[in-house]
């Protein structure tokens, strides 16, 4: 999103993009890679730019099921033609005869057109009796019959390195006869949360005691993410086992990602240990729910610490640690999709921070966008985010809105636009 300077701007704060920026020039993508049968390659990033060795169709083919013929053969003067009946092409049991002069044959869709025959028209424009064809004109040569090479000519570039392998991927890929593929060796995301007042859920709890929900938002996050993640639980308030959940995790990942102790005057041990064991930089960012969040290295991973309000967390992995791992992937970059849509509720806003209320999309009964606020959208209510389909942005500088003016809005994905 762009934004503007403004001369009362808190000097400490970043704004988001200014800050993703710095953020991605600090990664790399991996170049490690893997072969994988055709079948296991859904979701994966291919590694390697692929071309066809065949032409698409690899032959000529009928679009329609009917009758095949010589468009020479039809008489000019009159609008049918009687052609004779001599043999039939399905899929995969081709004609073998030779194209004579005013015959055709019976040919279903996707079957070959042979050599010597060069339209095909449709079975509901033709009428039979016994081997005698009545064949109403069609528009035009070559009607009903797709070439081949249409689609693509061997050697054709088909897919590019750097695309996410989906269901569409998967079918051109068997298209073209490949059955194993190059792609991007899967990321490992280990991540765990501390503090001595979390409890599993499921358990009983005592006062001061809360059930340890954001692992969980993590993990539904990074199981989105395609990635390998590694849930290392719940550490105890103790700065050894604190550090040594640290460097377990570093060992086994690509990127540790937490949640809490990163804010300024934090009194635990995470952001001590996180100074003492890596190379972190603490970042204060113009962006609200979040503001803090920590970036840097332990050991070879990265590492991105997210705040411990639950919809802070998931609205700094959507917006900051998910593009990390986009480029770590080997994606090519994408723009989010924004739309435009008319307010239905007022919203509150201070200014000083680009903010990321949750909204419900839809269409009104002309067709055109709306979107309402989910209701409070205090950082520590995590239903805001369960109701929610898109984030209603509204810029730094941005004060209040009523009811009926234009926003922005970014869906979480992109049926509606």
């Amino acid at each position: 999103m762009p934004h503007n300077q403004d001369p009362c701007a808190q000097p400490t704060l970043l704004h988001p993009d200014q800050a993703l920026e710095q953020l991605l020039a600090q990664v790399e993508a991996t170049q490690d890679s893997e072969l994988v049968t055709l079948n296991h390659a859904i979701n994966r990033v291919l590694a390697e730019d692929l071309s066809s060795s065949i032409d698409l169709p690899p032959f000529d083919n009928s679009a329609m099921d009917g009758y095949a013929f010589r468009y020479a053969d039809l008489e000019s003067t009159q609008t049918s033609t009687t052609l004779t009946l001599v043999g039939s092409s399905f899929a995969g049991h081709p004609f073998h005869g030779k194209a004579q002069p005013n015959s055709c044959i019976r040919i279903m869709t996707g079957a070959p057109v042979p050599a010597g025959y060069d339209t095909v028209q449709m079975q509901e424009s033709t009428q039979a009796q016994g081997d005698l064809i009545t064949i109403e004109h069609p528009h035009k040569l070559g009607a009903n019959v797709r070439k081949r090479g249409e689609e693509l000519l061997a050697g054709t570039k088909v897919l590019h390195r750097g695309i996410t392998i989906r269901a569409a991927e998967m079918g051109v890929l068997a298209t073209i006869g490949i059955s194993q593929v190059r792609v991007t060796r899967k990321l490992k995301v280990a991540f765990f949360s501390t503090g001595d007042e979390l409890r599993p859920v499921g358990s009983e709890l005592s006062p001061g005691q809360i059930y340890d929900s954001n692992r969980y938002s993590i993990q539904g996050l990074l199981s989105k993410s395609h990635v390998e993640w590694i849930d290392l639980g719940v550490i105890s308030d103790n700065k050894e086992a604190i550090r040594g959940a640290f460097k377990e995790a570093a060992s086994l990942a690509d990127m540790v990602l937490t949640s809490g102790g990163v804010s300024v005057g934090e009194a635990d041990f995470t952001k001590q240990i996180l100074s003492e064991e890596g190379q972190i930089t603490f970042w204060k960012l113009a962006i609200k729910p979040g503001k803090p969040f920590a970036f840097g290295k332990i050991g070879k991973a990265v590492f991105c610490g997210l705040p411990g309000n639950p919809v802070s967390s998931m609205v700094t992995f959507y917006k900051l640690v998910l593009p990390i791992l986009h480029k770590m992937q080997g994606l090519k970059p994408a723009t989010p999709l924004f739309c435009q849509a008319t307010l239905q509720t007022d919203i509150r806003k201070h200014p000083g921070r680009v903010e990321y209320q949750r909204g419900v999309l839809s269409r009104n009964e002309s067709g055109e966008l709306q979107v309402s606020i989910t209701g409070s959208q205090g950082s520590g209510m995590l239903t805001s985010m369960s109701l929610a389909n898109c984030f209603v942005i509204l810029e730094q500088y941005q004060g209040d809105l009523a009811k009926g003016n234009t926003v922005t809005v970014e869906p979480f994905n992109s049926v509606l636009c």
